[in-house]
């Protein structure tokens, strides 16, 4: 330890360095020298000039970390409207829910993502555990099937997932983020499951009215065995998916270079995929690959494309092949998937109308550039990763990206100056003259007892137009307005906020009345 760390530990002071002090150091640290106390002592004002001296306190900057964001009330309401779609969705295709803590043992999380490893939040030690953040909601299903020895559920879970990615928060990419996951776990036939999860995103979609989708489909073993047909060596085959998978971000030069200089692959060999990675179709490209020269001698790629076939048959039925394409570019980089793989993009910029007052009467657009919007895929060896005895339990499954749909319902409500209401308050309790906040209180009582959402401005004498403005900003429907007169007649005037109509309802009718309005609106 130098003498400015004895100093540190001793508590002494700066001032306390000079003089007579000198000799009670001298005794306490034998063998120091005063030149030597000298020396430490300018070096520690030397230190305290560079960071500004006592009076200059650490600017501490207050703000949300990188990648991460708060939420208004407004964007709250937007968010809830969602949630409320998608979950609809999934209870109306009978999927029940589960949860699972939001840290894993590192050691489950490892080896699952290929080279998206690099993204997962480690923790420090705590307890003699490595835990990471999860990265998804897929791995740790995945370990809750495997330690609890379920073969068959279909489930939904919705919560926060992490990823130490270079944050896009215009486009809805972020590092702490919401997953909207739907699973089907067991031993069924083929392609029966995974047409379901299709039609699901297309649902989802539809309802949440984007803009025109298409959902992208292949397959794993289609890809693997295009790997091989096209001379790709078995060891390079998932980091040349992971390439593969940038085709919606990259132009196929700069692929195909990233093959060639960084990923060690052939020009032959590239070429060869690039010819293929440029088919789209549907059930017809699935049949005429199914004939190709080199596919056909793929045992992997024939399977995967008898599926495709399956698939599409059973879409149809579905009736959702109008978005559904066959796209041979699609590899999705997670090393877990087996089968099936699918994807929903945006086809095209929403367009968002905006107010015609805003722009003088004149049509304009506002545009929103957003990416893959869900995603998924069958992965039928990770549970068994988990399983003592490597038990396989088949599973497909289907991930919304809720925080890119977020962003787009938000810049749309934007565009079109949309009044959100952030609150469900049915009515409001007013008074007209002073003196009744007792009887507003009992009132108030009365309709949450019956299940009626309502609220009072909290003073004892608010003024009768403030109280009303407040339900017109706040988007409430009704006003049950109670004065002297109303006391006397045991009615309840009931005012409508849109068409500030009155009418007077004796006390005891005014609960079925307000029920009956509110569920007219």
């Amino acid at each position: 330890m130098n003498v400015l760390g004895m100093f540190c530990v001793r508590g002494f002071g700066v001032a306390g360095c000079r003089t007579a002090t000198h000799a009670r150091y001298l005794h306490s640290f034998p063998g120091i020298t005063v030149a030597q106390i000298d020396e430490e002592v300018a070096k520690l004002l030397e230190l305290k000039a560079q960071i500004g001296g006592d009076n200059v306190k650490h600017q501490f900057v207050l703000k949300t970390a990188k990648g991460t964001r708060d939420f208004n009330p407004k964007q709250m309401a937007i968010r809830e409207r969602v949630f409320n779609t998608i979950i609809n969705c999934f209870k109306r295709h009978g999927a029940e829910t589960i949860d699972t803590p939001v840290f894993e043992l590192k050691e489950t999380l490892t080896g699952k993502y290929g080279e998206d490893s690099k993204l997962i939040y480690d923790l420090k030690d705590q307890g003699g555990e490595l835990l990471s953040l999860r990265y998804d909601l897929t791995v740790p299903f995945a370990r809750y099937l495997a330690m609890n020895k379920i073969t068959n559920i279909k489930r939904y879970h919705i919560a926060k997932v992490y990823r130490r990615d270079n944050p896009a928060m215009t486009r809805g990419r972020y590092r702490e983020f919401y997953q909207c996951d739907f699973d089907i776990a067991g031993q069924y036939d083929a392609m029966i499951p995974d047409a379901e999860c299709l039609k699901i995103v297309h649902e989802i979609l539809s309802d949440l009215d984007l803009g025109d989708f298409r959902i992208k489909v292949n397959d794993r073993r289609i890809l693997d065995g295009m790997f091989a047909v096209c001379g790709v060596p078995d060891d390079k085959f998932r980091t040349i998916c992971s390439t593969v998978d940038k085709l919606d971000k990259m132009a196929w030069e700069d692929v195909k270079k990233e093959m060639v200089n960084e990923k060690g692959l052939s020009e032959e060999a590239a070429d060869q995929i690039g010819e293929y990675v440029s088919m789209q179709g549907g059930m017809d490209l699935a049949e005429r690959l199914l004939q190709d020269a080199k596919m056909s001698k793929s045992k992997q790629a024939c399977a995967g494309l008898t599926d495709m076939k399956l698939l599409f048959s059973y879409l149809q039925l579905f009736q959702v092949t109008d978005k559904v394409v066959f796209d041979l570019s699609l590899a999705r980089g997670l090393d877990y998937y087996t089968g099936v793989i699918y994807e929903g993009v945006l086809s095209q910029t929403v367009v968002a109308p905006v107010s015609p007052e805003a722009q003088n009467g004149a049509a304009s657009e506002e545009s929103v550039s957003v990416g893959s919007v869900a995603g998924g895929g069958r992965y039928d060896g990770l549970v068994g990763m988990f399983d003592p005895k490597g038990r396989k339990v088949p599973c497909v499954g289907v991930s919304i990206g809720i925080e890119r749909i977020f962003s787009i319902m938000e810049q749309k409500a934007e565009a079109a100056a949309e009044k959100v209401r952030t609150t469900e308050v049915q009515v409001m309790v007013v008074s007209a003259q002073k003196n009744l906040l007792e009887e507003r209180l009992k009132l108030l009582s009365e309709l949450w007892a019956a299940g009626i959402k309502a609220e009072v401005m909290y003073k004892k004498n608010p003024k009768l137009l403030s109280q009303l403005q407040h339900c017109e900003e706040s988007g409430i429907p009704l006003v049950a307005i109670l004065g002297e007169q109303e006391l006397k007649d045991g009615v309840v005037k009931l005012r409508v906020v849109s068409s500030r109509e009155e009418v007077d309802i004796s006390r005891a009718d005014l609960i079925a009345e307000v029920k009956r309005r509110t569920s007219e609106a």
